[in-house]
């Protein structure tokens, strides 16, 4: 089973071990550090604690640690909006736990945050990523052309959304 759980029961090594990973780092931003060293996933856990990140959460299947999920939600007007993000470590790849996650984080994102889109960028060389959102009844609402450089290539970025909201 999986659960949404508070960032202060992560256990910091095994966050790092997960984390340290190029094949998790390539599909993310570059504010996620490559290498994972300790001293960042302890400053990630303090700043998550402190809603730096936005609403952030330790993936878990049962009490084992799997990864991460959050939602940030959108500010102005956009504030009817979350953005939704998560990775997976290795380990505990294609075993339905981003697709579970998702799913958690979009129920949240609606009923607990009352928001009424939720959206995710996903690379376009991430295709398990887009597959999880599809699954989860996200729809791809555009390819961004040429919108993103990761390790010096530019990449389209394929925006999905889910909404809540009926006219």
């Amino acid at each position: 089973m999986v659960f949404l759980k508070n960032t202060s029961l992560i256990p910091v090594t095994v966050l790092r071990q997960l984390a340290d990973n190029p094949a998790i780092a390539k599909n993310l931003r570059d504010v996620f550090p490559h290498p994972y060293t300790l001293a960042d996933a302890v400053d990630f856990i303090e700043l998550a604690g402190k809603g730096v990140f936005g609403h952030t959460f330790g993936i878990f299947n049962d009490d084992i640690f799997v990864g991460i999920g959050s939602i940030v939600p959108q500010q102005d007007i956009h504030k009817i909006n979350g953005e939704i993000g998560y990775w997976i470590g290795e380990p505990y790849w294609h075993k339905g736990f981003a697709t579970k996650a998702a799913e958690l984080l979009t129920s949240y994102a609606f009923k607990e945050l009352k928001l009424l889109r939720v959206f995710a960028g996903v690379f376009e060389n991430n295709v398990a990523s887009m597959k999880v959102l599809e699954k989860t009844g996200y729809k791809l609402e555009a390819v961004l052309k040429s919108s993103i450089v990761k390790d010096g290539t530019v990449l389209d970025e394929y925006l999905y959304s889910i909404s809540n909201y009926s006219a």
